[in-house]
């Protein structure tokens, strides 16, 4: 098992004072041990297996923060939950780590990932926020390039801009000359848009999810 967090600094309403939040939480741990038990579909799911559903289940949050209500969010929420729990219940009954691993590792790592709350740093800016929370990674996990940990699965459009916002971040602006952007180069053109987008704060990802979404509802409304 993993190390869990220091209590003590978690102490003093550090977490806020509603003591009835995760309640719940147990009854899906429990239910989730009961379907590995008795449903036979359940019980043959392997992490590869599910991986798939995970993507799909992020995209569909992610369309629920965009165009849904509330009560579509809650449900799609779940849904990710879901896949964070059956993976935290595989590896328990394979005695790796369990679900309690994984909240208390996520919990550590922001406490130590936050010392302008846990810890006696000055009132934070954006700037030293940001290159506090990348230099912890950076250390923790061991990274020699400001580029490594940057998903391969990530969509095309994603990794563009999570490259260009970790070059931005880490001031790495040599960078920016090794970009290829001739006007015959389409892929080219396109990352120098990216980081045009990044450099400016925008998400080209999220911007470009908009911009889709409101050309297919105009599409539609013209009935085409």
């Amino acid at each position: 098992m993993m190390p869990g967090p220091d209590r003590d600094t978690l102490a003093d309403g550090a977490l806020g004072s509603d003591t009835d939040l995760g309640d719940a939480l147990p009854r899906v741990t429990a239910l989730m041990a009961r379907l590995r038990r008795d449903c036979p579909w359940d019980a043959e799911q392997t992490p590869r297996s599910l991986a798939k559903h995970l993507i799909e289940e992020t995209a569909e949050t992610v369309d629920a923060i965009e165009s849904g209500s509330d009560a579509d969010l809650v449900e799609e929420l779940g849904d990710v939950l879901l896949q964070v729990v059956f993976h935290a219940e595989i590896a328990r009954g394979e005695g790796r780590f369990d679900i309690d691993d994984v909240a208390d590792g996520l919990v550590a790592k922001l406490i130590v990932r936050h010392p302008w709350v846990f810890g006696d740093d000055a009132a934070p800016t954006h700037d030293n926020m940001m290159a506090t929370w990348e230099g912890a990674k950076q250390v923790a996990k061991k990274r020699d390039s400001a580029l490594d940990g940057i998903a391969d699965a990530l969509p095309t459009l994603a990794r563009a801009a999570k490259v260009a916002t970790r070059l931005r971040d880490n001031n790495i602006d040599a960078a920016m000359d090794l970009v290829d952007d001739q006007p015959d180069d389409f892929g080219g053109r396109l990352l120098a848009l990216v980081i045009e987008a990044v450099q400016s704060g925008a998400d080209p990802d999220q911007a470009l999810r908009d911009a889709t979404r409101a050309w297919e509802q105009r599409v539609r409304a013209a009935g085409l």
